[in-house]
């Protein structure tokens, strides 16, 4: 059974890594092709018309402006570069896609665990994934950028903060002519950005498309778009939610910085990190100016980039509830947007729809970045992933037709066994926190009457039930100790094949073979080891699910103790997601204590009742919710 943060250090510090595979194939893939032409019109296609072998490969270190790591030198970022050499040449201005990232060094990004490599003089000669192979043919530059305090970069890593923020927007700020860099990491020769028109475009998975969302966040100008990918949108809720405590093998952001800092920096920056390595601070579920810090949605109103989406429905590292949050709060400020949700992990989508991902974020990017009126801001904005490798498109999301229903749970005949459906109910039901139980024995133990879980059952369905955005479960409790945590899942009860998204995989599995997607120099190959689906059968699918301490019902970012015996009310809002029922299986909502894995236990262990008259399921449903008479 995966927890939410076990795999933090290996998927989300690192990214997805599957099983080896073969070793890949050199040689110019099917994506390249040297004898197309610049298209004429802003109604075109980038084309790959610009030597990938003779681009400009060069480092500049930007100045942030920062001294974080005391070292009494004002900070400078290592920024590595791969840009066409002809468009310079010709006086011709080119965009530039970045990704500004901790792993570089330490860790590699992809599924093959990819790192910077460089020449014996430090220039750089290899790039981490397609986008420059691909890209930089088509008369883009890529741009990779260290985080402070990691790779070859001064400064402090501070795990998505003020000071990964603010010097990242830095880098689009010397790319638009507003900051300093020099061609040397201590030297005074000024290294200027002539060759660029500004316009940029950030995309990274996990800390790395965090970062990207935070610098749309301040609102900088020059950055045009963000593709964030396994994202997180506000931080708390990677350590927290709503009060309890997410457990993890890097239970702080200080134990994920001291995985990525560079050796030369991690002494001078322990004081700069030191609140983010205090449980104390960091994990007693209470909000503090360490979350504040990190939460980019509170700054939503400030985007002016496009925003790209993805991520995997039953991604237990960085959670769909940050999809949900960031995406609503864009849409108040009419943010263009547009989204892909697969049904793997903590996954990058060139991973699990190879194909369809690079044409799409080629396209998006030539939008984007070069003007282009492609259609892709007209096509739909969802893309949904059914089955294993079966998608679908929705026009907008959630769709225009989505309502709320409100189902009530019902005592049955057996206790810890009732009913859902559309009248209220009445009674109690009451569970005692078995620390050693997940949402998995839970959902597989349904239909039976078992003491650590209140589990509530529709009929068969008549028709499809399609759930499309955050539901959310508000209960009346009581609870016999002064502390208790709540878990709420909804699950689809019947027959399926899903991607198996244990640590293992996450879904994917590495295959023979490779791909190729761009142009090759003779140390860094465009192809890449092909992936498929991993797939499980099973007769439930947990879909949603949300954990919180009873003690927040007064402030949910506030853990108050609890009076034993008194009843509180709160809400959960599940984690995002879009999910179909099919006609004939059974929807279920399940309430219980500590969820192995997941939540960390309560400092007690509570007997908790439900007053069912008082506790609801609120249901955001797309057409008619197909439920069977009660």
């Amino acid at each position: 059974m995966p927890s939410l943060l076990t795999t933090v250090v290996a998927a989300l510090l690192v990214g997805c890594s599957s099983s080896a595979g073969p070793a890949v194939s050199q040689g110019i893939g099917p994506a390249a092709s040297s004898a197309a032409s610049r298209p004429t019109g802003p109604g075109g296609e980038s084309k790959p018309v610009y030597s990938y072998k003779k681009a400009v490969r060069e480092t500049v270190w930007v100045d942030t402006g920062r001294d974080e790591d005391r070292d009494g030198k004002s900070d400078r970022v290592a920024v590595d570069i791969v840009r066409p050499a002809e468009p310079a040449a010709k006086g011709r201005k080119i965009p530039v896609i970045m990704e500004a990232s901790p792993y570089y060094s330490c860790c590699g990004r992809g599924n093959e665990n990819q790192k910077k490599t460089y020449d014996a003089k430090g220039r750089p000669t290899g790039f981490p994934l397609f986008y420059d192979n691909y890209f930089v043919p088509r008369g883009y530059a890529f741009v990779a950028v260290d985080l402070p305090g990691t790779g070859r970069s001064d400064g402090c890593t501070d795990a998505g903060g003020p000071i990964d923020i603010q010097s990242t927007k830095t880098v689009v700020d010397w790319l638009n002519g507003r900051a300093h860099a020099y061609t040397t990491h201590t030297g005074t020769t000024a290294a200027k950005a002539g060759w660029t028109s500004g316009n940029t475009g950030m995309i990274g998975k996990s800390w790395d498309g965090s970062v990207a969302n935070g610098v749309a966040a301040t609102g900088v100008r020059g950055l045009k778009t963000i593709v964030p990918i396994s994202s997180i949108s506000s931080w708390y809720d990677a350590y927290s939610s709503q009060g309890a405590g997410l457990v993890g093998s890097a239970p702080t952001p200080g134990a994920l910085i001291r995985t990525v800092e560079s050796d030369a920096v991690g002494a001078r920056c322990a004081a700069v990190n030191k609140p983010l390595g205090d449980p104390a601070v960091v994990k007693s579920g209470d909000w503090s100016s360490v979350w504040t810090e990190r939460d980019y949605v509170a700054d939503a109103r400030k985007v002016r980039a496009s925003v790209f989406v993805v991520h995997g429905q039953q991604d237990l590292t960085v959670r769909t509830k940050n999809v949900g949050q960031w995406w609503d709060a864009l849409a108040k400020n009419g943010v263009e947007r547009k989204i892909w949700l697969s049904q793997t992990g903590h996954v990058d989508p060139f991973d699990y729809r190879r194909t369809q991902w690079v044409n799409t974020l080629h396209h998006w990017f030539d939008h984007a970045l070069l003007g282009y009126d492609n259609g892709i801001d007209r096509a739909p904005m969802a893309d949904i992933e059914r089955t294993p490798d079966h998608w679908t498109t929705d026009a907008v999301w959630p769709p225009k037709s989505t309502t709320p229903v409100t189902l009530h749970p019902v005592q049955g005949a057996r206790a810890g066994v009732g009913t859902l459906g559309t009248k209220p109910g009445s009674g109690t039901e009451t569970f005692t926190d078995a620390t050693d139980r997940s949402e998995i024995d839970w959902a597989a133990h349904i239909d039976r009457s078992t003491g650590e879980k209140a589990g509530f059952v529709t009929g068969p369905l008549t028709k499809p039930l399609h759930v499309s955005g955050a539901a959310q479960v508000t209960v009346t409790a009581t609870s016999t100790t002064a502390t208790a945590n709540l878990s709420a899942v909804l699950v689809d009860l019947g027959p399926a094949t899903i991607r198996d998204y244990d640590p293992a995989g996450l879904g994917i599995s590495t295959v023979s073979g490779a791909s190729c997607w761009g142009e090759n120099s003779a140390q860094d190959s465009a192809c890449y080891k092909k992936t498929a689906a991993d797939t499980t059968h099973v007769t439930s699918t947990v879909f949603s699910r949300d954990w919180a301490a009873l003690g927040t019902a007064a402030d949910p970012h506030t853990v108050h103790p609890l009076t034993p015996g008194k009843p509180y009310s709160l809400t959960l809002t599940l984690a995002s997601v879009d999910h179909v029922v099919p006609a004939g299986h059974r929807l279920a909502l399940i309430v219980a204590g500590t969820d192995r894995g997941f939540a960390d236990r309560a400092a007690d262990r509570p007997t908790i009742t439900l007053d069912l008259a008082h506790t609801s399921l609120r249901l955001p449903v797309v057409g008619q919710p197909g439920l069977p008479a009660a």
